[in-house]
């Protein structure tokens, strides 16, 4: 058994791409490797190294028979030699094989294993060059390779054993570099055992779960958990050290949001709490040195947050002085997309179908109006010039201070969210409804005009728009028809049939036939929908829901062969006593009960309890009756069945334990 240690050394890669390319380097190595088995692979990165170690590789692979297939017998004695010459062996070695054309010669060969060593040699170039990145540029001339930064260094080493190859001009060793600063100005000898304490002597601590407890061990009290900056921070440092500093408390006059998007965001400092939830004046931030004894870095630190905290105070005062209303005009003058005029075009849009909206789920159509008249004029405000991440937030803050009220502030304030599958909805009704309209509107205009998400291209975020839609009609469940709204945009509708699938199935768990069984049918409001699909969930496992839902496919495939769409009412008169009859007097039985009650549970168990009628009916009637009146009256009452229960889910895409159920 060997153990294998692979280090690619380069200058500092962006923070935000390391976990991707630490993925894809193992999903490669794994796939090229596998053969050789091993115990795990673990996968440790810095800014300046991606490295990967794999424990107890087989020294070589299993040996492996393949089957090379020659000449038919037909073919004759010749055609048997030759192949025999070509494979190294005899005619008297060679086997027979049979298949649809005849009996061929066939050489069983037996291919040794490669060892480790040469399999690495030979696939590690491949590998290290190919790792995928969001963005590359080309280091040794263009048609070379591709990498996010230049390659500096590569370990290789098997044991103690150097796997020499050559990638981008760099040679692969066994010497590695410590930290960039604190660390030897030499490449440092490594070994696979060695490697991790060497790193470390040179303050390098190459395992990230160790640079995090680094810095959460120089946590003070009240620290704010932020799991996004953490992460950000473990890959800008090497050996992270904490840094405690403060600002003055008249800061805190400024909006907490304010205040800690400068500290995050623009910064990379923790924010520091009060025992009452509070933002303290004070900040945690993270240098990649050995500690600051004599305080010069914290005294830097806080001269540049006090320089951007008077930005901010500043942008506050400025922009206070012209009130959200008075910069409606000023919308004009910025471009939302070029075929679809300004914000000031969009502003107008938005407002009338909120309005529209508001109406349909009983929102408070004035609140809602005003807030998407005003939700946009923050984008003409300096502090959101300044830090564009604020945008509605500041809207939100500024329509508190500017005494438009607390539901209208609260609505801005909301209107982008969510802004991910993790994100909470807007807390209100008309926040709720304004979110909505926005990205409604962006939707249905961006699609008129062709701009449709292909592959990774999706400028407008409309699938986040979309997904963000569907999240917040589902959770608020709000009694609005969507897909009434989308009409008039065919290419919009599979858009969001596809987003509507995804959250029935992988956020709310149902599985996807009983999605396709609710989609197949009208969709109407999404808490119906929901609510159908859950009465199907629900229902399903009782004994006799299946078996129904296997005769109703059966019951639409026999009404498709028979080209019946539509139907009228079936005569009574024609209907045969016994198992007919009985079907058809269970029908109207069951149907007067469905409208009689409330819930989908209660309607699909009635209609479960059907089975008994249908599986008779089945059994002892003969639909296709030589008869024309009684074959069309049967198919008649088929109809009604199919198309009656039909209003709650396509029961034919249920998939059952016997299959089609036809």
């Amino acid at each position: 058994m060997a153990d294998f240690l692979l280090e690619i050394g380069t200058e500092e890669i962006p923070d935000w791409m390391i976990d991707g390319a630490l993925s894809d380097l193992h999903d490669k190595f794994q796939n090229a490797f596998g053969a050789f088995g091993g115990n795990a692979l673990r996968m440790q990165a810095s800014p300046r190294r991606l490295v990967l170690l794999a424990e107890a590789l087989s020294e070589r692979a299993p040996d492996t028979q393949t089957v090379v297939q020659g000449p038919y017998l037909s073919a004759g004695p010749k055609a048997a030699e030759g192949f025999a010459r070509k494979n190294n062996t005899t005619v008297e070695q060679l086997g027979t094989l049979p298949d649809g054309k005849g009996e061929r010669y066939v050489f069983h060969q037996l291919v040794k294993g490669r060892t480790v060593a040469d399999t690495l040699r030979d696939k590690l170039p491949e590998i290290v060059a190919n790792i995928h990145f969001p963005k590359g540029m080309y280091w040794t001339g263009k048609g070379g390779v591709r990498f996010i930064r230049p390659l500096r260094w590569i370990v290789a080493t098997l044991n103690d054993h150097v796997i020499d190859f050559e990638v981008a001009g760099v040679r692969s060793g066994n010497a590695t570099r410590g930290h960039r600063i604190l660390g030897s100005k030499e490449p440092i000898p490594v070994t696979v055992a060695t490697y991790e304490q060497k790193l470390r002597d040179n303050y390098v601590l190459v395992n990230p779960a160790e640079r995090k407890a680094r810095i959460e061990a120089g946590y003070v009290p009240g620290t704010e958990t932020d799991y996004t900056l953490m992460r950000t921070l473990v890959y800008l440092t090497e050996f992270p050290s904490v840094i405690h500093g403060s600002f003055d408390p008249s800061y805190l006059q400024l909006p907490r949001e304010i205040l800690s998007t400068v500290m995050r965001h623009h910064q990379r400092y923790f924010s520091v709490l009060k025992p009452d939830g509070s933002l303290a004046p004070e900040f945690v931030a993270v240098t990649n040195t050995d500690g600051d004894p004599d305080g010069l870095i914290r005294k830097g630190n806080e001269r540049v947050l006090r320089a951007r905290f008077n930005d901010a105070r500043f942008f506050w005062e400025v922009d206070q002085r012209k009130k959200l209303s008075a910069r409606v005009p000023d919308l004009a003058k910025i471009t939302f997309q070029a075929k679809l005029g300004s914000y000031r075009d969009k502003t107008e849009r938005v407002v009338r179908l909120a309005a529209e909206v508001a109406a349909i789920v009983d929102a408070d159509v004035n609140t809602v109006s005003l807030a998407a008249l005003l939700c946009k004029c923050d984008l003409t405000t300096d502090m959101v010039k300044e830090f564009t991440e604020l945008q509605g937030i500041v809207g939100g803050l500024y329509a508190k201070a500017q005494d438009e009220g607390e539901a209208v502030a609260t609505a801005i304030y909301d209107h982008y969210k969510p802004v991910s599958m993790e994100d909470s909805i807007p807390r209100t009704l008309e926040g709720q409804v304004l979110s909505i309209a926005d990205k409604l509107d962006t939707l249905r205009e961006c699609f008129k005009i062709g701009l449709i998400p292909t592959g990774s291209k999706d400028p407008f975020a409309l699938r986040r728009a979309a997904q963000g839609i569907v999240k917040i009609l589902f959770e608020a469940r709000l009694p609005l028809p969507l897909m009434e709204s989308v009409v008039d945009v065919p290419a919009l509708v599979p858009f969001l049939k596809e987003r509507i699938e995804f959250y029935l199935r992988d956020v709310l768990g149902f599985a996807y036939d009983e999605v396709n069984a609710v989609m197949a049918v009208p969709i109407g409001s999404f808490p119906d929908l929901a609510d159908r699909a859950e009465a199907i969930h629900y229902i399903r496992p009782t004994e006799d829901f299946e078996p129904v839902a296997a005769s109703f496919k059966r019951i639409k495939n026999i009404l498709k062969q028979a080209g019946i769409t539509f139907a009228d009412q079936p005569n009574p008169e024609l209907l045969a006593d016994g198992p007919e009859k009985d079907l058809h007097d269970a029908f109207n039985r069951v149907r007067s009960q469905i409208e009689a009650r409330s819930s989908y549970r209660e309607k699909l168990a009635a209609i479960a309890s059907l089975r008994p009628q249908v599986d008779l009916f089945f059994d002892k009637i003969l639909v296709n009756d030589p008869d024309p009146a009684i074959r069309q009256n049967r198919l008649a009452l088929l109809h009604s069945l199919l198309t009656e229960f039909s209003s709650i889910a396509d029961f034919s895409e249920i998939v059952t334990e016997g299959g089609s159920g036809i």
